[in-house]
């Protein structure tokens, strides 16, 4: 496992819906860009620029594995100033994004998930399926793992049938219309690839922009180890001896230096 220093992450009627905001044009990294700024984070980067994180729960799966360790480029969301704007590749958080951020009800957590809907936005799922400014969205990346339907979790917004956070209560009271979310200025909704399994902003309601940490830019390493393992913060002296005992086996090495990618939705 990483030094104890490495942070860890925690790893939800077509006429009647309202028209889709217009569509916003972005600059896209090339792969090129893409490994020359990883390049670059990995020679010159301190906390500040990259920091390193471990997936320990299941919720991004398939795309983020348990036991994957990530770099996050902290420089990608972070504001551009009148000059830094022509020399760095800020972006803006676009649906689809994976990003990683400060848990709204702990700070002191940290998640990763997937930027579902921007400032604007109106999200309902509906049986499983997103629907996005009126239109069914196309989501390669997610999983199913359960095959029946829950009322809240499957079709939301609608009346919780499990504790949820103050922050989720006042989103489905004050932020939804006409059966849909509707994401305010300077939030972001949230949920995981692994969408039966996942602590999102269905349950927590949305991320505040200042939450926001960066987005995970390569896994450096991924390691096949429990999320009890990995959820400590602390190396156990377990782990160690399993590092000892299986890191050649256990090492998923096919996953070392993949850089990670977000889905373009629209």
């Amino acid at each position: 496992m990483d030094p104890e220093q490495q942070n860890v992450v925690v790893t939800t009627e077509e006429a009647q819906a309202p028209a889709a905001p217009p569509p916003q044009v972005y600059a896209q990294r090339g792969f090129i860009a893409e490994w020359t700024v990883t390049i670059i984070l990995l020679l010159f980067g301190t906390t500040s620029l990259v920091q390193a994180f471990v997936i320990p729960t299941g919720s991004m799966e398939d795309t983020l594995l348990i036991g994957d360790h990530l770099l996050v480029d902290k420089l990608s969301y972070s504001p551009s100033g009148p000059v830094s704007k022509y020399a760095l590749p800020y972006t803006e958080i676009k649906r689809g994004d994976i990003i990683v951020f400060r848990y709204p009800v702990d700070i002191r957590q940290t998640f990763v998930k997937r930027a579902i809907g921007v400032p604007g936005d109106h999200i309902r799922l509906e049986n499983k399926q997103l629907i996005l400014n009126g239109h069914r969205v196309n989501e390669p990346y997610v999983y199913h793992k359960t095959e029946y339907i829950d009322t809240y979790r499957d079709n939301f917004p609608s009346e919780p049938n499990v504790h949820v956070a103050e922050f989720a209560m006042d989103m489905l009271v004050n932020h939804v219309q006409n059966g849909e979310v509707v994401v305010p200025a300077g939030h972001v909704f949230a949920m995981g690839d692994n969408r039966d399994s996942s602590l999102d902003s269905r349950y927590w309601g949305f991320v505040p922009r200042e939450n926001i940490i960066g987005k995970p830019l390569v896994i450096y390493w991924s390691y096949d180890a429990p999320t009890d393992q990995l959820a400590d913060p602390t190396i156990s002296v377990q782990h160690i001896l399993d590092l000892v005992l299986h890191f050649p086996t256990k090492t998923r090495w096919k996953r070392t230096f993949q850089l990670i990618h977000g889905y373009p939705l629209k």
